[in-house]
């Protein structure tokens, strides 16, 4: 049976404490308390003559050591492993902070949520920036550009989207038509519907509408292409064996969103313009020549450039946006969502802000 915990204090070269018995959590004992007691200088502890340590006795005598600054000796190899680890893991614990009040919780989020969108903001410049490098090196030696690829992305981002884009524009332009019935209705100026038909749709609705859609169905879908390729580590090889990422990847996007958001936003405005004919035939009695004729007459041709101006930065803005928040993609499958969303999110509020600007500007310009 081995002899419980006990040490002698030895006051001679400056004091040494000599451990004995069995420095373990059945046999320690009180040697926590008697340890206290201990009065007078301390500078070794002599471990030469204990029988066996366990976590708790390699606590006891490495506080009492930290306490006293004094040196650890006459331990063996296990022993000393086991003391090494006690002592590694002696640190202070943290406190947690105070919880902040209701006010001040919300001044933080919202500094947070300003900050985060600083840093968004720099780094989708940062990644525009390389795009125009990209696009300018493309420009310089046009063999490099990857034509199947982008041929490929007309389809994805174009074609395909024909059919929801068309009948999403054909029932916006019923619903425009039959709003401005009834209101214009109060006044007698039914006509008028053909109007705000042509202007709005061409003008305002068509592209925008059809830039929100396309940012829902490809912005994200180039996030998520993008996002599970840089999980998957084939962006890391194709920079391994000298293919440029931005030209094989982000540059065939953006080329296919900035061409196809123009004929799609046209398109789209032709078939709102239907729908709304349509409406005024139904409920207005108005025939489809006279509806014809009159778009002719009141929707200046200035309408069609705006469209057609604002669809190509609208495009742009979708791809890079989408593009970007999929080259952030790291660690886990759950960015892939998370990046998703955010890019198309992000893609939505930059057309609707860039489309109230490119308002102020045509207004200004003359063209309203």
């Amino acid at each position: 049976m081995s002899a419980p915990a006990d040490f002698q204090h030895d006051t001679d070269d400056g004091g040494t404490l000599r451990f004995s018995g069995n420095l373990s959590l059945r046999a320690i004992g009180d040697l926590a308390d008697r340890l206290r007691t201990v009065d007078g200088p301390v500078r070794t502890l002599d471990m030469h003559g204990i029988e066996r340590l366990d976590t708790v006795g390699a606590w006891l005598v490495h506080r009492f050591a930290r306490d006293h600054d004094a040196q650890v000796v006459g331990l063996d190899r296990n022993q000393q492993i086991l003391f090494d680890h006690v002592a590694e893991a002696d640190h202070p614990i943290a406190t947690p902070a105070r919880p902040l009040g209701a006010f001040a919780q919300l001044l933080a989020e919202v500094g947070e949520a300003v900050v985060q969108a600083f840093q968004t903001l720099y780094g989708l410049l940062g990644f525009m920036g390389a795009t125009a490098v990209a696009a300018g090196r493309m420009i310089a030696n046009p063999r490099r550009f990857r034509y199947h690829a982008t041929v490929h992305r007309f389809e994805v981002v174009g074609v395909s989207a024909l059919g929801i884009v068309g009948l999403m524009s054909f029932l916006i332009g019923i619903v425009i038509a039959q709003q401005g019935a009834v209101q214009l209705r109060q006044f007698g100026a039914e006509v008028f519907t053909i109007n705000l038909v042509g202007r709005i749709t061409l003008r305002e609705l068509g592209i925008l509408m059809t830039a929100i859609m396309v940012a829902g169905r490809s912005g994200s879908a180039f996030a998520a292409q993008l996002g599970t390729m840089k999980l998957t580590e084939e962006i890391d090889a194709m920079r391994t064996i000298g293919v440029s990422p931005m030209e094989a990847l982000v540059l065939p996007r953006v080329v296919a969103a900035v061409l196809m958001l123009p004929l799609l936003g046209f398109y789209a405005s032709l078939i709102a313009m239907i729908g709304g004919g349509l409406l005024c035939w139904i409920a207005l009695d108005i025939p489809p020549i006279t509806f014809v004729q009159r778009i002719r007459e009141v929707v200046p041709i200035t309408d069609l450039y705006v469209g057609l101006v604002k669809a190509p930065v609208f495009g742009a803005i979708i791809a890079i946006a989408g593009c970007y928040q999929g080259m952030q993609v790291e660690a886990d499958a759950e960015q892939v969502g998370t990046r998703t969303t955010t890019a198309v999110v992000q893609a939505i509020f930059l057309v609707i802000v860039l489309d109230a600007f490119f308002a102020v500007f045509f207004t200004e310009v003359g063209w309203n």
